[in-house]
């Protein structure tokens, strides 16, 4: 059968409210089969890590199996999965621990693409060491972040280049392989922010280039979690901040304290949910998830191409960005009406949306919207289906200019 909405949509107990759940882009509902993992967890019983009894053996096997979880769904090795709470805390650690070898002189290079949690830490990070900070540039007008601007970024000074996979607002996806290549000719890193695309796209961090791929789970149906990917070798070279008596070991020299383990639970049973919404997938977990985010993609995007055409039809609403590669997001504006008003109606008529910079700070800037409102942001993800649109659609066109 493969990709089916209709099938999906009552694995979320959620969206029987008859609301559109158009806020995806900031966090997706959850499946049943998470919320039974996270119950199931806490009813057997559980114990910190490593020691003796059961309970503490099935947490021991709720963290390794996250880490493989994680694993098959970006294309990694489970040895190189750092867990935690959210993208910008571990993101704010790694800065701190990679900004440890840099000298004055030494460059980095973010984008004005990028979501916040990627772009302050590197900047923080590198007034403290002295490194200087170099910007890739956005067109405005189309949302695009040319890759070949970064020839003219990139240098032999360069150690660091942070990058998004896909823009949070525009839905830009740029061309990471490129940035990643010209990045690794001079021997630099390449961060790459994953928490907008692993929810729309299949990933494989080695197509990609990624040295550290960061990706969220209540991005793509999973708890509140956070994860970063890299080769075990690179993890082993950093020494964060730690205290002196926990474990030394690659990825858990990462990870403060003691992670949530009922929600790791969850987090496998995101990543099995996500492997099967293609019920035609077969093979390995990887493999399944493959398949499946490939029928999502197409799915997602066709479904986006409709709303686009009827968006274009209204004469009072302005889009913003038209990029050639993007995911099923759109950020716009009402004529005659702020963002905050505009999504103050869609709630009243019952359709969820966001509205402001949505911690795309920089680009939001580049815009021009930053300062009066931002934009209204529409995210739709796999358990969306036309009746979500068409609620958004008939919101909007009861807004008179």
């Amino acid at each position: 059968m493969g990709f089916d909405v209709t099938r999906v949509r009552p694995l979320y107990p959620a969206l029987g409210d008859g609301r559109a759940w158009l806020d995806g882009a900031a966090g997706t509902q959850v499946p049943y089969a998470v919320i039974d993992a996270v119950a199931d967890a806490y009813r057997g019983g559980l114990g910190n890590v490593h020691a003796a009894f059961p309970a503490s053996a099935r947490s021991d096997g709720i963290v390794a199996e996250a880490r493989r979880a994680v694993a098959d769904l970006v294309g990694g090795e489970a040895a190189g999965v750092v867990l935690g709470p959210t993208m910008t805390a571990l993101t704010y650690r790694f800065a701190t621990a990679l900004a440890r070898s840099w000298q004055p002189g030494d460059e980095i290079v973010v984008s004005r693409l990028d979501h916040d949690a990627n772009v302050r830490p590197w900047l923080q990070a590198a007034a403290r060491s002295g490194a200087t900070v170099r910007w890739a540039e956005v067109d405005t007008a189309t949302g695009e972040l040319p890759a070949e601007q970064y020839d003219g970024l990139v240098g032999e000074r360069t150690r660091l280049v942070a990058v998004t996979a896909a823009s949070n607002v525009l839905g830009t996806r740029p061309d990471v392989a490129a940035i990643a290549k010209r990045a690794h000719s001079v021997g630099a890193l390449l961060y790459i922010d994953g928490v907008h695309s692993t929810p729309h796209v299949p990933v494989d961090i080695a197509a990609l280039g990624a040295d550290l791929y960061a990706t969220s789970s209540y991005k793509w149906s999973g708890p509140h979690l956070a994860a970063v990917v890299a080769d075990p070798a690179l993890l082993d070279t950093l020494h964060p901040d730690k205290l002196a008596c926990s474990p030394d070991t690659v990825p858990e020299r990462f990870e403060l304290g003691t992670l949530p383990l009922a929600d790791l639970a969850g987090l496998t049973a995101a990543v099995d949910h996500l492997a099967d919404l293609d019920d035609a997938a077969q093979g390995s977990r990887r493999q399944r998830v493959l398949t499946s985010m490939a029928a999502v993609q197409a799915y997602e995007e066709d479904l986006l191409a409709e709303l686009l055409g009827a968006l274009a039809d209204m004469p009072q609403v302005t889009t913003y960005g038209r990029p050639a590669r993007r995911t099923a997001t759109v950020w716009f504006r009402v004529a005659g009406h702020s963002p905050a008003d505009v999504a103050r109606h869609l709630a009243e008529v019952g359709v969820n949306v966001w509205h402001g910079h949505n911690y795309a700070w920089e680009v939001a800037g580049a815009l021009g919207i930053r300062d009066d409102g931002g934009a209204v942001r529409a995210g739709l993800v796999h358990y969306n289906d036309r009746s979500d649109a068409e609620q958004l659609l008939a919101g909007l066109a009861a807004l008179a200019p």
